[in-house]
């Protein structure tokens, strides 16, 4: 968890700035990304498949 502490007489958005810092060191975008929403094991497994045969298309 990212967390950061104004001082006194810190403006916010350095405060900000900050903290888009550390939340980026800690990598929590790309987790967020990820876990954006549920994919169930069905639909994993259609946008494989899916992405399998636009890569043959492309190759041939």
């Amino acid at each position: 968890m990212a967390q950061v502490v104004l001082g006194e007489n810190e403006g916010i958005e350095s405060a900000l700035r900050r903290f888009k810092r550390k939340v980026s060191q800690a990598g929590i975008f790309p987790d967020m990304r990820k876990n954006r929403h549920f994919e169930t094991p069905i639909e994993k497994r259609k946008r494989k498949a899916l992405a399998k045969r636009k890569l043959r298309r492309k190759r041939f």
